[in-house]
């Protein structure tokens, strides 16, 4: 968002939540409402840049209390990749997806939150109903590209990669900055 904001010139502050709040969805609401309510009076104006990832609405309770719009979505698949996401995984229902951030955090953000790095077993029981991994490559770099690679193969799945830039997440930034552009 930060790149975002200096090629466009907007003058924003990002506030970020904690990455990890994607494995416990029902925190994420309160924590943005803890953020707002800090850092109102302190801008002209406030907007969050979170789909809803999981809160199943109390995300959305938090922005309409507040006066507040969000980024567009039910996940940050849809952010990364607009329409394409739903599409992914309607063709293909048992789709893990990966961003660019999940393929470098892959061991933290899954494999020792999960547990896998414990007990590997679980793998099977987490994953036996998924068939490919979808990774949605925001800046794909060769790095990435293995990291991506060695994620699939943990678990045990054929990886297919779908270049979405960061037009998408530009798109819907534009969006809550520059309302009716």
């Amino acid at each position: 968002m930060r790149q975002i904001a200096a090629r466009r010139g907007w003058a924003v502050e990002v506030y970020p939540l904690a990455p990890l709040l994607h494995n416990r969805p029902a925190l994420i609401a309160a924590e943005v409402e803890a953020v707002v309510e800090a850092a109102r009076g302190r801008h002209r104006r406030l907007a969050v840049a979170y789909a809803d990832c999981g809160t199943y609405g109390a995300l959305d309770a938090v922005c309409e209390r507040h006066g507040l719009a969000r980024l567009r979505g039910e996940h940050c698949y849809d952010v990364f990749a607009g329409p394409d996401a739903r599409k992914l995984a309607e063709e293909e229902p048992g789709t893990y997806f990966l961003t660019d951030y999940l393929v470098r955090t892959f061991h933290r953000s899954v494999v020792a939150e999960l547990g896998l790095d414990r007990y590997p077993g679980l793998r099977d029981a987490y994953f036996a109903h998924y068939r490919r991994a979808v990774w949605l490559a925001q800046l794909p770099t060769p790095e990435l590209r293995a990291l991506a690679v060695r994620a699939a193969e943990l678990l045990g799945l054929p990886l297919v990669v779908r270049e979405t830039g960061d037009e998408n997440l530009e798109l819907g930034l534009r969006e809550l900055l520059e309302p009716g552009s």
